[in-house]
């Protein structure tokens, strides 16, 4: 997978792109990073990449010019999305993230700025996408949870595959309470069940809990799996 992420501050992503198991993919040359800042494609010597909006407003806009040289700068690969990062896009979920490591071998991000970018850069665009209903200062931030979020879904990332089946969102539900040791912490033991040695009861309790947290935490998700339940059962 290749990222190329449109940003005017390549320094934020600096440290989060050496850390963790990011840090080890990239590495590993599993998915690679590539920082563009439009700031080298302006042409004027104040390397101006916003203006006034037209029509009057508060605050500025990023020009297309710049943004579009960038992008046209880049290569090209069969599989590309053009993703622009930003609070009027779909809500980035697990099955968007599925969708994006599946199904490409470039994702292209443009992190806005200011009052956002100039409408005519959404020529360019071929998805919009947001963390959620809620305005930042940049979409740096966002780009940083696609990339981590697409790549620790390629092959090689995480160690067990298995873990990536279990989680949070994978089956519709949020995943279920676990454990490590001590058995006991101050007044809190871990459950019974998980201490018998009986998979198939653990199993069941596990699958039990997902449930139980999904209605009390998320009713939104656990009407989404009821409705799919009663589809399949039909």
């Amino acid at each position: 997978m290749r990222f190329d992420i449109v940003t005017l501050f390549p320094d934020f992503f600096s440290s989060a792109l050496q850390s963790g198991l990011l840090g080890k993919a990239l590495a590993r040359q599993i998915a690679t990073v590539h920082l563009i800042n439009p700031r080298d494609f302006t042409t004027d010597k104040h390397r101006k990449v916003d203006d006034e909006p037209y029509g009057g407003g508060v605050g500025m806009l990023m020009k297309p010019e710049p943004i579009f040289a960038a992008i046209e700068s880049l290569p090209v690969l069969p599989r590309r999305e053009i993703i622009l990062m930003t609070p009027q896009g779909q809500t980035l979920k697990q099955s968007l993230l599925q969708e994006l490591a599946t199904n490409y071998d470039q994702l292209v991000v443009i992190c806005g700025h200011y009052e956002g970018v100039d409408e005519r850069v959404l020529h360019l665009v071929t998805r919009e996408i947001s963390l959620g209903d809620f305005v930042l200062t940049g979409g740096e931030i966002p780009a940083l949870a696609l990339i981590n979020g697409v790549t620790r879904l390629l092959p090689g990332t995480v160690g067990k595959v298995e873990s990536l089946k279990a989680e949070s969102f994978a089956a519709g539900l949020l995943d279920y309470p676990q454990y490590t040791r001590p058995a006991k912490f101050r007044e809190w033991k871990v459950p019974d069940v998980l201490l018998s040695g009986n998979h198939e009861k653990i199993a069941q309790w596990r699958y039990e809990q997902q449930i139980q947290r999904t209605r009390d935490r998320r009713p939104d998700l656990y009407a989404q799996w009821l409705e799919k339940i009663k589809l399949q059962s039909e």
